[in-house]
């Protein structure tokens, strides 16, 4: 799950330095080679059911044993209907272990609703579209890329580099709760699906994201049953009207506007550099988290609303059995991501309490997660801080809470501090990930290729 929203304390507030300050580009053979493989990944279906994912997977293992990988050093493991993907880049054994986290796995997306085929990466007005293409396959791409680049030039790490991309990383995670727990002396992990850099509407850098942390995820399902009946006879317990009446108590309900020290900061950071009517809403919420107004208009824009407060979607429905009876039940999913801090048992019971209806039952499905944020680093921040460099130097950095999980989420809870350092840089506005028509900005390749090779060559010498 991409996820750029910045959130937590400003680390660095150097002057914001437009496109023309960036490095010199990435060699053009290495950005044909890489976008090249980006667009063969897209074109597997690596929806959960296709079976495809361990044929990117295995795809991905030929690619690293022809580029020098040794047999031994690359596993592709079959784990129930998916597969994981394990490659050890070896080092001298100075340092301990790091690791470079990725999903393979994509959302659903339906080709009829597409203006393109999502499967079948296309390149025009300076995009490249495809399901996947941004969450996660990019970064798939750009990491591979980068060590078959390092392996080729001969380069020693200083410490084992090891690739561990999981296989339902946008369903339940299993892949990922396995993989969490094999490498216990591993000292940290880099993960391609979190952070990455903000660019303005005009695409000029704006700042760079490092993900420290995430929002806990939580899935409820609202239900309503009754006893039914022929549809010749309509009764007022109508199980589907029960729970449409629930939804749209739900829909209009907005949990409290929470904030930290960090947080505060963050926005204030922020508003300086957004300016107009939501910089100024930022800037007065930075100082004081009451002002209604401010949050009101923080909370219309869908980019930083998730920085806000917990928050409650309807995602799923179901209901009835047959077109001519009444139902006798009918159920809705609802996705949580609940600000740090509270107990998701108390935002199952406030949602209960929002509905006030006796007979809608509402229940965790599956099991919630969380885990702390990762302390920051100082060799990891400064790695980053000359990655971004390489392309916009003296960017500020800010580390960020994502509202949507990751796979960190478990390896931070296995107690291996994890970083989202994604080689992208978009705008919002082309931040379509899950939706219809995903794309990434061309520039992003190159930029991302350099911004890999920096982060690793300093993390590794």
């Amino acid at each position: 799950m991409k996820s750029s929203n910045l959130c937590c304390f400003v680390l660095a507030l150097g002057a914001i330095l437009s496109a023309g300050l960036q490095a010199a580009p990435a060699d053009k053979a290495h950005v044909k080679s890489t976008t090249e493989l980006l667009g063969n990944i897209v074109a597997m279906k690596t929806v959960k059911g296709q079976g495809q994912v361990p044929v990117m997977a295995e795809y991905l293992a030929q690619k690293l044993l022809a580029g020098g990988f040794a047999p031994e050093d690359v596993k592709v493991e079959r784990f129930e209907d998916t597969a994981m993907l394990v490659a050890r880049y070896r080092g001298n054994g100075g340092k301990r272990p790091m690791l470079i986290s990725n999903h393979m796995d994509v959302v659903e997306a339906v080709p009829s609703d597409w203006t393109r085929d999502p499967f079948t990466m296309i390149t025009e007005n300076g995009y490249h579209y495809g399901r996947g293409v941004y969450d996660n396959k990019l970064d798939v791409a750009l990491t591979v890329s980068t060590l078959l680049q390092l392996k080729s030039a001969g380069f020693m790490p200083s410490r084992d580099i090891i690739l561990v991309f999981s296989g339902d990383e946008e369903t339940d995670m299993s892949s990922t709760k396995v993989l969490s727990t094999r490498f216990p002396d591993a000292e940290f992990l880099l993960n391609g699906d979190g952070g990455g850099g903000t660019l303005s509407t005009d695409s000029k850098a704006v700042v760079y994201g490092l993900q420290t942390a995430e929002k806990t995820f939580a899935t409820f399902a609202i239900s309503v049953s009754n006893p039914g009946g022929h549809s010749s006879r309509p009764r007022k317990d109508n199980a589907i009207y029960q729970l449409a009446a629930a939804l749209q108590k739900l829909a209009a309900y907005e949990f409290p506007a929470q904030s930290t020290e960090q947080t505060r900061a963050s926005f204030r950071f922020t508003g300086r550099q957004i300016g107009g009517e939501l910089g100024n809403a930022m800037l007065r919420f930075a100082d004081n988290p009451q002002d209604a107004d401010a949050i009101a208009r923080i909370a219309a824009d869908p980019e930083y609303v998730g920085t806000l407060r917990t928050t409650c979607v309807a995602t799923m429905l179901s209901g009835g059995h047959a077109e001519n009876a009444l139902p006798q039940l009918a159920t809705a999913t609802v996705n949580c991501r609940i600000f740090p801090g509270v107990a998701v048992e108390s935002v199952r019971a406030r949602i209960a309490e929002v509905i006030a209806d006796p007979n809608a039952k509402v229940t965790e499905v599956g099991e919630a997660f969380a885990s702390d944020p990762s302390p920051l680093r100082d060799d990891v921040f400064q790695a980053v801080r000359k990655a971004v460099d390489a392309n916009f130097k003296g960017l500020p950095i800010v580390p960020a809470m994502s509202s949507g999980a990751t796979d960190s989420l478990y390896f931070r809870a296995a107690g291996i501090p994890s970083y989202g350092v994604s080689g992208a840089y978009v705008r919002p506005e082309d931040d379509y990930s899950h939706g219809l028509n995903e794309r990434v900005p061309v520039s992003t390749v190159a930029r991302g290729l350099k911004h890999w090779h920096v982060l690793l060559t300093e993390l590794a010498k």
